[in-house]
């Protein structure tokens, strides 16, 4: 009787394997129609079960991570901006992630320095331009944007935003707090109205013509490319004589208190490969954090471009430096005509 028994249950588990399939939680502040295809695809290849919890606050969902504590259902963290995967580190809500597979396809500079944490798609913040008004040969650096040549010609997104910051936050690595003040303050003086909330609002200013250059990420750009191919801004790629490009990551990392870290590092190793790379940056026309993988067509027929490699990391160490900074030029308003 015990042998049935026993031949039965193995019979159970052989044929029914998603029944004892593992379950993940996963926190995120990306939107939901951009993860959700991912994690069913997760879902559909491994019999995993994975449970998505959205909130767009990346902030608010890690301080509610911090106050779950031990208690947390979560095992995966995805957000946005390496400031705010800097800031996860520093509230000790992440661990180390051992992983060949992970570092084998997640370059350095696009990483926690410990592996607590690693970009997962790329989106490069640089210059755009009216074709009608500028040519690209007038165009360099971002220091550049400075001069006084682009007096009323110049839109940016506001100091609020953690884009912003980042941005600024890596210029300080680069260049040094004197310098960054410097150039702050002449796009300050450039500018051809007040900053603006969204990347999207900066791109529709130069599409009609008030003003003539901005910095926003390329993704805004992408699918406002897709919606009007007539779309009167293209791209240029800053500092490709210097640093580079800056660039900024989408990234998780397993929760320091997962109840289940070795699906989490499965899942955050799939990730990282070509199937949910593809997927990542074909939906959202992000580059892919993978260099093995090919970015969309989209985007990739804006020509290939040197990244900044400094760590995006330092997006968060410095963050408080730049914000410093910009409140103490005035950042956000435009000087009066």
């Amino acid at each position: 009787m015990l042998k049935k028994i026993l031949a039965v249950s193995l019979a159970a588990s052989l044929t029914a394997p998603a029944a004892l399939a593992s379950e993940l939680v996963v926190y995120t502040a990306r939107a939901e129609h951009l993860v959700k295809p991912i994690v069913e695809k997760y879902e559909q290849k491994t019999g995993t079960k994975v449970k998505l919890i959205v909130d767009r606050n990346a902030g608010a969902l890690m301080e509610r991570l911090r106050a779950e504590g031990s208690n947390t259902p979560a095992d995966v963290l995805l957000v946005v901006d390496g400031g705010n995967l800097w800031q996860a580190v520093q509230m000790d809500l992440l661990r180390p992630v051992d992983s060949n597979v992970l570092k084998t396809n997640i370059p350095y500079h696009l990483r926690d320095p410990e592996n607590k944490w690693f970009g997962l798609s790329v989106r490069a913040r640089t210059i755009f331009y009216n074709p009608e008004k500028v040519k690209p040969a007038e165009l360099s650096t971002y220091a550049d944007l400075a001069d006084p040549k682009w007096k009323g010609r110049l839109c940016l997104r506001d100091a609020a935003s953690v884009y912003t910051k980042s941005l600024v936050a890596t210029m300080i690595a680069n260049l040094g707090e004197t310098e960054t003040q410097r150039i702050l303050e002449g796009w300050k003086n450039n500018l051809a109205v007040n900053t603006f909330p969204k990347d999207d609002d900066v791109l529709k200013a130069i599409d009609a013509g008030r003003c003539d250059v901005g910095i926003t990420n390329t993704y805004y750009y992408g699918r406002m490319l897709d919606k009007n191919p007539a779309l009167k801004v293209k791209p240029f790629f800053a500092n490709q004589q210097e640093h580079g490009t800056h660039v900024n990551v989408s990234g998780g990392g397993i929760t320091k208190h997962s109840r289940n870290p070795a699906e989490a590092r499965k899942f955050l190793e799939w990730l990282s490969g070509s199937e949910a790379q593809n997927l990542f940056v074909d939906e959202n026309r992000e580059y892919p954090a993978n260099p093995k993988i090919a970015p969309h067509g989209t985007i990739a027929a804006w020509g290939k471009f040197k990244q900044d490699i400094i760590n995006v990391s330092v997006a968060g160490s410095n963050q408080k430096k730049a914000i410093m900074l910009m409140n103490k030029v005035g950042y956000d308003k435009a000087p009066s005509k």
